[in-house]
């Protein structure tokens, strides 16, 4: 009886086990996991002073992590704003310019009030009252040909200035660029300079990637289309250690409306030969995704 009861149960452990197996879902899609990256060039010239950079650090966007030498640009940032000083020197002073002309023809205007008392008390000859006049109107014409090129040298050395400006303002923007900084919150995945080493424009320094906001790129058949939908949440499989598995929740961000082959690398339930359309899958990583590794997923 013991040896009949001990088989029963031997039978009822293994009916149950395949019956979990049986039941147990295969995944719709796999992929590997990927993550935006960006790789940071050089945007001046120059040798690097200093360069904060480990690879696998975390570093928050507008976090500076190096420099480059900005002696040169400093310089030139001074030269400049000594050429403006100078130049700004130079600007006529137009009321101090044109005072002894006003002083000249406010006695001149006297002098005509004057000779037309003397005119009229006939004291005095109408040829001296237009030789005033004729006075008046010269120095009229000196005043407004001088106010007119005082006007336009000002005018000259004002561009001239201006242009000066903003020639400053493009060094020290280029100033800025010495200083590099981090263009998003993310993990540097590769360093490319040292400190020391020489860097110019469009030299890359390092490589980095928001591996929080991480994403798979799956391979789906054509059949599956129909229930699938932007914004649709999916379950995403990871491998885990003792053949656990670990899920997260990802959303269908982008569909391919263009078919073709699968990848080489890419299984799906049905043969490679056909055509399948790719799809990316966003979701929030807590560590346990990393780029290259590969998952699966399962459509809810």
């Amino acid at each position: 009886m013991n040896k009949t009861k001990l088989f029963i149960v031997i039978v009822i452990i293994i009916v149950l086990i395949c019956s979990c197996k049986s039941n147990k879902r295969e995944p719709d899609a796999f992929g590997v996991f990927e993550a935006t990256e960006i790789t940071v060039s050089s945007e001046s010239n120059g040798r690097i002073l200093w360069f904060n950079v480990e690879e696998g650090k975390e570093y928050q966007a507008g976090e500076e992590m190096g420099c480059i030498d900005t002696v040169q640009i400093y310089l030139q940032i001074k030269q400049l704003e000594s050429s403006i000083g100078a130049a700004m020197a130079k600007r006529p002073d137009l009321p101090s310019q044109v005072r002894t002309l006003y002083n000249k023809l406010e006695t001149l205007n006297k002098e005509k009030s004057r000779i037309a008392t003397l005119v009229a008390a006939n004291a005095a000859s109408s040829k001296q009252l237009d030789d005033i006049n004729a006075e008046i109107d010269i120095t009229n014409s000196q005043i407004a040909a001088m106010e007119s090129n005082l006007t336009i040298t000002n005018k000259s050395i004002m561009e001239e200035v201006e242009a000066m400006r903003f020639q400053k303002m493009q060094l020290q923007d280029a100033l800025t660029k010495c200083h590099i900084k981090s263009p998003i919150t993310g993990t540097v995945l590769k360093k490319y300079i040292e400190p020391n080493e020489l860097a110019y424009q469009g030299k890359p320094l390092f490589k980095m990637a928001d591996l929080t906001n991480m994403f798979i790129r799956v391979y789906i058949t054509e059949d599956m289309l129909s229930t699938l939908h932007l914004g649709q949440q999916v379950d995403i499989h990871i491998d885990m250690p003792n053949s656990e598995e670990k899920i997260m929740e990802g959303t269908i961000t982008w569909i391919s409306s263009k078919a073709e082959f699968t990848p080489k690398m890419i299984q799906t339930k049905n043969e490679r030969v056909n055509l399948v359309y790719a799809a990316k899958v966003s979701f929030k990583n807590d560590g346990s995704a990393k780029i290259g590794m590969p998952g699966d997923i399962k459509f809810k």
